[in-house]
C-alpha cells in the first residue's frame, strides 16, 4: 500500500503540506527546523529534502529508507 508520492525535486515546504507526516520522519533524522513554521514557511519554500540532508550532513539514503518503510513512493532520487 502506498500513502502518497514523495517528490524529492519538490520543495520541503510543498511536501510536507501535501503530506504532514514527513515533518515528523525529517524531525527525528535530525533535521530539527522542520518543526519552526518561520523556517518551514521561509528556507522550506527553496529547500529540498537532498539540499537539506547534504546542509545537515544527513545520509539522503536513510531519510529515502525511512520514506519508503512508511509507505511512500519516492521519485527523483538520483540515488535510484
Amino acid at each position: 500500500m502506498t500513502t502518497g508520492t514523495i517528490d524529492l525535486s519538490k520543495t520541503v515546504y510543498e511536501l510536507v503540506t501535501a503530506h504532514p507526516e514527513v515533518a515528523e520522519i525529517l524531525y527525528g533524522i535530525g533535521l530539527k527546523e522542520i518543526k519552526n513554521p518561520a523556517m518551514l514557511n521561509t528556507a522550506g519554500r527553496f529547500m529540498t529534502i537532498p539540499k537539506g540532508a547534504a546542509l545537515k550532513k544527513v545520509s539522503l539514503d536513510e531519510i529515502v529508507a525511512q520514506l519508503k518503510a512508511l509507505g511512500f513512493e519516492v521519485i527523483n532520487d538520483a540515488g535510484e
